[in-house]
């Protein structure tokens, strides 16, 4: 019944047996023949072939409930035979948004890589929502995220602190203004000791235009706080759902946009802006290694995290 799981799995993740198919490398007749044995099998359909995208029935659901924790308990099993006989193996699964599935993941993997070249890594790039569900199910072992998830079957490790800043273009008059206090990408990428950039407020931005991310992504809730505690109503000409889009468009000097310092860090260019570290507590923020309580979690998994937060 549960042998051919992945295939049940895999159309249920796609929404459609043509996409399963090539995710799954066989031809689109023979998965479906596939599925119609097991539903015939179980003697209900476990799919509605009725919607776009198809759906699962009720039966369905339930099938990929236990479908899921089978497949949980085999790699699980597999890791402990693998540990237990000391051989570093395996496959890490992370996931991260597509920040730091674009910035931080292929760094810190290249960098394990390096040391450990038989392991294998899948990336996962999504939201924190489906990111966090994925790590529920045992779809993933790891989450690298800067929100606070409040779930007590999540725990959450420090990996480093970062801060927004923010980005102007070169072109605004306020830069005379604020001088003494601006900074260049080099000085960010330098490590500069933002303790001495105090002097700039919000406020000294109030009548300026902004590029700001829409409040279910953590920098665009900060900055919202951000308004709210300095009384300001932004004047905003777009808002996004990405840090990275916010910044480009930043660049072609159309307004300002609150960017986290990793960001500045982890890129080769240096756009026309300067940049400015507010004083604001809520401009401060840590980036967490995010895995499931009270789930077996490899040795390959914990020689990751390990190997990085030393690196970091």
């Amino acid at each position: 019944m549960f042998e051919n799981k992945d295939y049940i799995i895999t159309v249920a993740r796609e929404g459609s047996f043509s996409k399963a198919a090539k995710q799954l490398y066989i031809s689109q007749p023979s998965l479906s023949a596939s599925v119609k044995r097991i539903e015939e099998k179980i003697s209900v359909p476990l799919f509605d072939r009725t919607t776009t995208p198809i759906s699962l029935t009720e039966a369905g659901r339930e099938y990929l409930k236990y479908a899921l924790q089978i497949k949980e308990s085999e790699r699980a099993f597999a890791q402990y035979v693998s540990d237990h006989y000391h051989i570093l193996a395996g496959t890490v699964k992370i996931g991260g948004s597509s920040f730091f599935s674009s910035f931080m993941i292929p760094r810190m993997v290249a960098e394990f890589h390096s040391k450990y070249s038989h392991i294998d890594f899948e990336i996962f790039e999504n939201s924190t929502e489906i990111l966090l569900e994925k790590l529920h199910t045992g779809v993933l072992d790891i989450v690298i995220d800067n929100a606070i998830i409040k779930d007590d079957l999540i725990k959450a490790t420090v990996l480093n602190t970062e801060r927004l800043l923010l980005a102007v273009p070169e072109s605004f008059s306020i830069n005379k203004k604020l001088r003494e206090f601006s900074m260049t990408a080099q000085d960010v990428k330098n490590g500069i000791d933002y303790k001495c950039q105090q002097g700039v407020s919000l406020n000294d931005f109030r009548d300026e235009p902004f590029i700001l991310l829409n409040s279910g992504n953590d920098t665009g809730s900060r900055a919202e706080m951000l308004f709210k505690k300095h009384k300001i109503t932004p004047k905003v000409r777009f808002r996004l759902d990405q840090q990275l889009t916010a910044f480009n468009i930043s660049s072609t000097g159309i307004g300002i946009s609150f960017v986290s310092d990793t960001l500045i860090k982890h890129l080769d260019s240096s756009p026309r802006l300067c940049y400015y570290c507010l004083s604001d507590a809520e401009t401060e923020r840590n980036v967490f290694f995010y895995v499931k309580k009270n789930h077996y979690l490899s040795q390959v998994c914990q020689r990751f995290i390990e190997e990085t937060l030393k690196t970091e």
